[in-house]
């Protein structure tokens, strides 16, 4: 398979109020969560310990980041889209860690498969801690983040979606970190 793909990277800037109040449906998106496999499964995943707008509670700012990737191979099946992923989503992940211990705030990462445990289950399954608490990140979209909608109006990226089994035309990766504005 080709791996090959361009990369383009977004960012953006909003008050955490203001994209609290205009993109958060938390009630509408938990039905999607409660629906998928990784449901109470993943660290990452819902359902949460505590109210998740707790994690963001105090801060003042959002910072969104965006990657558009671009696969040469416009035959790719879809399932071919995850492997494409891998290796840019733990790029983006340590870049956000990074930017939390910065900026002293809160990061957001990615939902599917944990990029630190190796692809061994998730503790979380037999009730254990999380091997990586250290590092593990729920993504936006598992508090109840529109993603579709933070990709289009911050980002300027419109989220592609395949119909006919094979990759879209692009791949839209959305993360972001809610941190206190210096000063």
């Amino acid at each position: 398979m080709n791996k090959t793909y361009k990369i383009e990277k977004y960012e953006a800037e909003i008050e955490a109020k203001a994209y609290i109040e205009g993109f958060r449906r938390a009630e509408y998106f938990i039905q999607f969560c409660q629906q998928c496999r990784n449901y109470g499964h993943r660290y990452g995943c819902p359902p949460f310990e505590a109210d998740s707008l707790t994690l963001i509670e105090g801060y003042d700012r959002v910072r969104l980041l965006g990657v558009k990737m671009t696969p040469e191979d416009k035959t790719l099946p879809l399932e071919a889209a995850g492997d494409l992923m891998v290796p840019v989503i733990g790029e983006l992940n340590e870049e956000l860690l990074a930017l939390e211990q910065e900026l002293g705030g809160y990061a957001f990462g990615f939902v599917g498969t944990c990029p630190y445990c190796g692809g061994a289950p998730c503790a979380r399954i037999e009730g254990k801690p999380c091997r990586h608490p250290e590092k593990v990140r729920p993504s936006l979209e598992a508090i109840g983040f529109d993603i579709s909608q933070t990709a289009k109006e911050l980002l300027g990226l419109d989220i592609k979606w395949s119909h006919d089994g094979r990759i879209p035309e692009y791949l839209t990766l959305v993360c972001g970190i809610f941190y206190r504005e210096q000063g």
